[in-house]
């Protein structure tokens, strides 16, 4: 979702019809400091793109990959402490690991300090870091250094001697590809590179980008975001504090204008003004924030419980505790300006004063969106969201103004509208819950597992099918009388709050299987993990019959099977994702485990190989060290390609079937995926 609206459709282009190329998101750059005469630290800076983030050195086992220091000579000098991250540390918690990371954006740095020991020293090894953005993880990446140089030990430093620093920088590392610095860690792979080099591990690069060619790939974000706010601007219209005014509006721009076309152009303007307004919004909120600071916030422990506390209270609002308004000194003083002025700023002080008088509805809704749109670490966001609030807000006042009989035709002002504000509070209720949580998982509390969660959001929809069946009121619900002036006590129920109640209900039972641990997809995004559910029956997970490539293949050609390779890592937050809503997919999963030879492999695994494999990729010297190493010199060497999630589909000689599949959380296209890899295998 990282993409400018005015070049939409060329990145569309290139990003998804290229999705198998290789990307290095971090380049780091390494150097020598002499802190003083006995003291050495070697300093590593990476420079990050935007979007992208790498992670810090105190993650638990089980999380994202984490930053570690391999020392592989050392020689007149000892480590002095461990690697420190010294860059700008954010910390957020991550739902699917539930445990805290630390991640740095934009620049990260990390450090370690030696103790020089003999008057010449020399050392080399290799950082290793993970890096991840919304939608794909780096395998695990190395960074070589190799540094000598000379120095007083502690125990010859003259105590008032001091020397200038000196500093030795290494040129810019692009990542993933590493950097060998002395010849006598090469070895001798000649077998091993026959073995990396058969018809297995060939590259398939150019097939690949053959069955991407003339493809798209959905790409619906900047057009979600906009719908989102469209739909927000929707709702606000049929609030009490808006719809009433538009007739008003209409009305008095057609009357103090005889001639009636330019009462229409007033109108148009004043929609036009309305649409700045809320843009501008947009844009303060963006220019103040930035997209990646609303994104870190939301992802904040301290900041949830804040959004937690605001849309309660915007919640008890909706239900009539009482109402959030702005200063009447402040509405009626631009009020009265719009008065006294003409022209332009006349209509645009009316729209401005229309904005504040519906403040204490369209504040919640406008509050919602920003918090939600600045989490999605768009740039652009919070305007695209307000543009299409602001237009589904304005059209009306138009539209009247144009065709004033339709205004005979609209529903007139009533007891719906606060219909309208009930509904949105159990909504604004609902979705507080799911800041809540995330507050919940990072200090452990254990106040909102999965099956608490669930329950609340049960018994939240079953109330608010309740109130719309008529079973229950609210303070600002309006009276219904008979003929007689009397008060009817059991009022009737409208077909369409009849309807959408019996939506309520049906939504509350739906999330009961989850408390036995049913996946309840609908809400998957909202609810706590799976993991911190005490009582669990579901089962219907796919599951990997190899996490070895050359003998998975093996089985594939002996049972004539197509296959599906899964680049993975431990640390891979996406591929979880995935995981939890894609491959639960009953149909999903029985084509997985029963059509395809499914093959994964975990690019972060550090198990070690019998013996390190230096291979040659752009011409520079590259050691794979793990098992993990193997397999992401696999998938960029083969498929071009260095991020997961990452699916291809082979036939049993290593030859794709379809194009590669990254993150989409769309079970159709991926079912699409698979049934195609099928058909293809069958016909070839």
């Amino acid at each position: 979702m990282k993409r400018h609206i005015a070049f939409l459709t060329f990145a569309i282009c290139c990003a998804f019809s290229c999705m198998a190329q290789m990307q290095a998101p971090v380049k780091f750059s390494v150097q020598q400091k002499k802190v003083s005469d006995n003291t050495l630290e070697v300093e590593f800076v990476g420079k990050v793109d935007a979007g992208w983030h790498v992670y810090g050195t105190d993650i638990a086992d089980g999380g994202p990959t984490r930053a570690e220091l391999t020392l592989e000579k050392t020689v007149g000098l000892t480590p002095d402490g461990k690697l420190r991250a010294t860059g700008n540390l954010h910390r957020a918690v991550d739902d699917l690991f539930e445990m805290e990371v630390s991640y740095m954006e934009g620049t990260a740095k990390f450090s370690q300090k030696f103790i020089i020991t003999e008057p010449k020293y020399e050392v080399a090894g290799y950082l290793t870091y993970g890096a991840c953005n919304d939608q794909n993880c780096m395998p695990p990446t190395n960074v070589e250094f190799q540094f000598e140089g000379t120095g007083i030990p502690e125990k010859e430093k003259a105590p008032a001697k001091e020397e200038k620093a000196e500093e030795t920088v290494v040129e810019e590392l692009p990542a993933p590809v590493d950097t060998v610095q002395s010849e006598d860690q090469v070895i001798d792979t000649a077998a091993v590179e026959t073995e990396l080099s058969n018809d297995l591990w060939a590259p398939v690069i150019d097939e690949l980008k053959t069955l991407e060619d003339g493809t798209t790939t959905k790409s619906n974000s900047l057009l979600g975001i906009f719908l989102l706010g469209m739909l927000g601007g929707l709702v606000a219209l049929l609030t009490p504090c808006v719809w009433p005014i538009i007739p008003m509006t209409v009305s008095f721009f057609l009357k103090r204008n005889k001639d009636r076309s330019k009462g229409i152009r007033e109108a148009i303007t004043y929609g036009i003004c309305i649409v700045v307004i809320y843009v501008a919004l947009g844009l303060l909120v963006t220019l103040c924030f930035g997209a990646s600071a609303l994104n870190a916030l939301s992802t904040n422990a301290v900041f949830n419980i804040f959004f937690f506390l605001m849309l309660l209270v915007f919640g008890a609002s909706f239900l009539g505790g009482f109402e959030i308004t702005l200063p009447s000194r402040f509405t009626n003083a631009v009020d009265k300006k719009s008065e006294t002025t003409t022209g332009l700023l006349s209509i645009f002080l009316m729209a401005f004063t229309l904005s504040l008088v519906s403040f204490s509805c369209t504040g919640p809704i406008i509050g919602f969106l920003l918090v939600e749109l600045g989490t999605t670490g768009n740039l652009l966001a919070p305007t695209i969201g307000m543009l299409g609030f602001a237009i589904a807000l304005a059209l009306p006042f138009t539209l009247f103004a144009m065709f004033p009989a339709w205004l005979k035709s609209a529903p007139k002002s009533g007891n719906w509208m606060n219909c309208v504000k009930v509904c949105l509070g159990f909504l604004e209720l609902a979705f507080a819950l799911k800041f809540l949580s995330v507050a919940d998982l990072a200090y452990g509390w254990h106040l909102l597992d999965r099956e608490t969660f669930l329950c609340l959001w049960i018994v939240l929809f079953a109330l608010l099918g309740a109130y719309l069946i008529g079973w229950i009121r609210f303070p600002h619900d309006e009276d219904e009388y008979n003929e007689m002036g009397e008060v009817i006590v059991n009022p009737r129920t409208s077909i369409p709050r009849f309807f959408v109640g019996l939506l309520s209900f049906a939504f509350a039972l739906y999330m009961v299987p989850g408390l036995w641990g049913a996946p309840c997809k609908a809400v998957s995004a909202f609810a706590p993990p799976m993991q911190t559910q005490d009582f669990n029956l579901y089962e219907n997970e796919v599951k990997a019959q190899f996490t070895d490539y050359d003998q998975g293949m093996a089985y594939a050609k002996a049972h004539n099977m197509p296959v599906m390779i899964d680049f993975t890592g431990y640390g891979c937050v996406n591929c979880r994702k995935m995981e939890a809503a894609v491959w639960t997919d009953p149909r999903v999963a029985e084509i997985m485990n029963n059509k395809y030879v499914l093959i994964t492999l975990y690019v972060d695994e550090k198990t070690p190989l019998p013996e390190t494999i230096v291979v040659k990729e752009n011409g520079v010297e590259n050691k794979l060290r793990t098992v993990g190493d193997r397999w992401s010199y696999l998938q960029r060497s083969k498929f071009g390609a260095n991020a997961q999630p990452f699916y291809v589909l082979l036939n049993n000689e290593g030859h794709p079937l379809n194009k590669s599949y990254s993150y989409d959380e769309d079970i159709s296209a991926y079912l699409d995926f698979l049934q195609k890899g099928l058909d293809n295998y069958k016909t070839k």
